[in-house]
């Protein structure tokens, strides 16, 4: 990914603590990004949160973004939601490739009670350095955009 292209990422209380370490790991190495919150440990919901994020992507703001909370569940069911989001749930590295050169993820999920702080920074930059292989796998996105409809939050 072009580090002059901006990531949005977010999270709840229970994965602040890691939103902030990716968050000041990635501006290290040359990276943009927007923080949608949240700014601190004081409970908050995690839909707020994931919204705000999923919401930018979907809308095309952003053409990647992050999101935590304490497992990756949550947000991943919030975001996923959103039409024109591939929100992926990762903690692995080999999850993290299969999401984008399969499936074009475009929204990275983390659990702050999973992942130690280092293979967080390894999932982000494979997810990053990760392209998309195409071919049959964008003819199954493609027929996953086109069957989002009723029921998913509008653009």
């Amino acid at each position: 990914m072009d580090k002059c292209q901006p990531i949005i990422i977010g999270s709840d209380h229970a994965a602040f603590e890691l939103k902030e370490k990716i968050k000041a790991w990635l501006l290290g190495k040359g990276y943009r990004i927007e923080d949608a919150g949240t700014h601190s440990t004081a409970s908050v919901s995690y839909v707020e949160y994931g919204k705000k994020v999923a919401g930018e992507v979907s809308r095309g703001h952003f053409s990647r973004g992050i999101l935590l909370c304490g497992t990756g569940l949550g947000m991943s069911m919030v975001a996923n939601r959103f039409r024109n989001v591939r929100a992926a749930l990762c903690s692995d590295i080999f999850s993290v490739k299969m999401s984008r050169v399969h499936n074009d993820s475009n929204i990275l999920v983390l659990g702050g009670r999973i992942l130690g702080d280092i293979l967080a920074f390894e999932l982000v930059q494979t997810w990053l350095d990760t392209g998309f292989e195409g071919g049959r796998h964008l003819e199954r996105i493609q027929s996953i955009d086109a069957s989002q409809g009723e029921g998913l939050i509008p653009v």
